[in-house]
């Protein structure tokens, strides 16, 4: 069984700093991109930034320059630093990592399988 859990998010004024963590666990054969997305009530969810597990990001526009996405491979791992945090950012922050899982061997190969897993979701307010 695969989980991921979040932590470090909070309410903070604009201007302010936050960072998301995320730490993935479990039967855990490989991991893909691991990003974080957010949603607030009555929006579709949208991406924030991902990052491969080479280590290429990518980012929304409104987080450029503002947001960081990092990872530690050997520790199953995904931060979001946040800085000068504005009213705008306030949402439900989700943690997403594509996980392979359950490996095995075949004449002339190996294979596993690849799902999406979802963090439970951590709240971030930013106050005016």
């Amino acid at each position: 069984q695969v989980q991921l859990v979040e932590s470090g998010g909070g309410l903070v004024q604009a201007g302010g700093s936050l960072r998301l963590s995320c730490a993935a666990s479990g039967s855990i054969f490989s991991i893909n991109d691991m990003g974080w997305y957010r949603q607030v009530p009555g929006k579709q969810r949208e991406l924030v930034a991902t990052i491969t597990s080479g280590g290429a990001t990518r980012y929304a526009d409104s987080v450029k320059g503002r947001f960081t996405i990092s990872r530690d491979n050997a520790k199953n791992t995904v931060d979001l630093q946040m800085n000068n945090l504005k009213p705008e950012d306030t949402s439900l922050y989700y943690c997403h990592a594509e996980i392979g899982v359950s490996p095995g061997t075949y004449d002339g190969g190996s294979y596993y399988f690849q799902y999406d897993y979802w963090g439970q979701g951590t709240q971030v307010t930013v106050s005016s």
